[in-house]
């Protein structure tokens, strides 16, 4: 008998600033329970650099993300060692189920963590890095780079630069 990982918990609540949404979970992540669990993820450092933490969180700590107004999920729940394992197709399946997950719970902001999910749910193949032009679920959709160490066309500069903009586009409706 295959023994798979469990499915990654989500770490929701309704009206949060921001959720950031990954393809699916990795191996590590499902059997850990904890989101970015991998040890070479680079999330919780991009994020804390970036200003959403005012310290580095560890996976372990993953649920108190909600502290500081940010939620976790995943496009696909199913685990795999790498994305790439999902097909497009799968996304496509889940599509509708995510979005009522992302009404449901009203962010201002779903983070997409790569352009592969956000590119098979909408079918579109022209994906922009950050602010998109057509809402998700109700809420502002932005795209940004993988933190996976597995992507490698992004430095550590280069990631905190990105998830900033996000970060301060964020304060900048909170304040409002």
């Amino acid at each position: 008998m295959l023994n798979l990982p469990n499915e990654l918990p989500d770490i929701l609540a309704p009206h949060l600033s921001v959720i950031f949404c990954g393809i699916n979970p990795g191996l590590l992540a499902a059997s850990t329970g904890h989101h970015f669990a991998g040890r070479n993820n680079r999330f919780w450092r991009v994020v804390h650099l970036a200003g959403f933490t005012p310290t580095q969180l560890s996976p372990e700590d993953d649920r108190s993300f909600l502290r500081y107004g940010c939620g976790l999920t995943t496009a696909v729940s199913r685990p795999t060692a790498r994305a790439d394992q999902l097909t497009p197709l799968e996304i496509k399946a889940a599509a509708s189920a995510f979005e009522i997950k992302i009404q449901q719970h009203a962010p201002l902001y779903i983070a997409f963590l790569g352009k592969m999910a956000l590119s098979a749910i909408t079918g579109k193949r022209d994906i922009e890095w950050g602010l998109q032009t057509e809402p998700f679920g109700g809420a502002r959709a932005w795209v940004l780079p993988n933190p996976s160490g597995l992507n490698r066309s992004f430095s550590l500069d280069a990631l905190v630069s990105a998830y900033r903009e996000l970060r301060l586009a964020v304060s900048s409706l909170d304040e409002n």
